[in-house]
């Protein structure tokens, strides 16, 4: 009986914490539009698990509506916690990041977050059917079977849905079990596309898969881009050679930027970084 008193206020208390931020708070500034200008300003991060070991150190970047950017850097150099603070997983510890001039530690939660679709390294696919998996995060009743094909169509898994027997009503399985690499994120790409954001963020969304599934889904990635401000962290320099803007970041700052060829001309970091992969493609 003991047990389960103590089991039962470990659970009072649980479900009685509030987040640092909280998703369902109406607190905040809510957006009606976003242009998609983006800002890192001076920005710092610890992650609160590794309080003594720096992430970002002073990070600064501009981001302008419709441009594709890409964010490019060693192993833990900061490029997938750019994404995170501008997801607002976590909040910097010092300096801001900026929406349209915006502190977005200012703005609603949801509303900021509705502009947003992100498309990650390992793509969270639930059971159910694919077009469950395609819809989640919207409301069902507000997307019209249209918008739905348009994605697919954009994601580059339209053609092989309805090849399926059971085309939209396919049981994906447990995490995605029946389909492969590829399809799984081609359906994450459609599922971020549903929501037709204004920012869309690509973090290593192609590193995980063999050579050839690469090759579909980067098409995806590159179609799905246009008319939107575009964020991809790469660890394959090949998919972001046509990127408006590549930062390379550095110990949580960045330390050059350009276009591809103009990178390449200054022969820095990122032409040491475009010679190693080069190098290791030969061995």
């Amino acid at each position: 009986m003991g047990k389960a008193k103590s089991a039962a206020t470990e659970f009072k208390r649980l479900f009685e914490r509030k987040p640092v931020i909280d998703t369902w708070s109406t607190d905040g500034e809510v957006l009606e539009t976003v242009e998609g200008t983006i800002e890192f300003r001076d920005v710092h991060f610890r992650y609160p698990t590794r309080p003594e070991q720096p992430i970002l150190r002073g990070l600064n970047l501009t981001v302008k509506p419709g441009q594709y950017v890409a964010l490019v850097g060693a192993s833990g150099c900061g490029k997938s916690t750019t994404i995170a603070l501008l997801e607002r997983f976590y909040d910097p510890l010092a300096g801001g990041v900026y929406m349209d001039g915006k502190e977005i530690t200012r703005l609603n939660v949801s509303s900021y977050r509705s502009f947003l679709s992100l498309v990650s390294q390992e793509p969270t696919l639930y059971q159910g059917s694919i077009r469950d998996n395609i819809l989640l995060g919207v409301d069902v009743d507000d997307v019209p079977e249209e918008q739905i094909i348009q994605a697919c169509k954009s994601a580059n898994i339209y053609d092989f849905i309805i090849s399926l027997p059971d085309g939209f009503s396919t049981i994906v399985g447990s995490k995605g079990s029946m389909l492969s690499g590829g399809q799984k994120q081609r359906i994450a790409i459609a599922r971020a596309l549903i929501r037709d954001p204004k920012v869309l963020l690509l973090d290593e969304a192609t590193s995980a898969l063999d050579s050839e599934s690469e090759k579909v889904v980067q098409a995806a990635l590159d179609a799905a881009a246009k008319g939107r401000t575009t964020i991809a962290v790469a660890h394959r320099l090949s998919t972001i050679q046509k990127a408006d803007v590549i930062y390379v970041i550095d110990q949580g700052r960045v330390v050059e930027s350009g276009t591809h060829n103009e990178l390449l001309g200054n022969k820095g970091r990122y032409f040491e970084l475009v010679s190693l992969q080069s190098l290791g493609k030969t061995h």
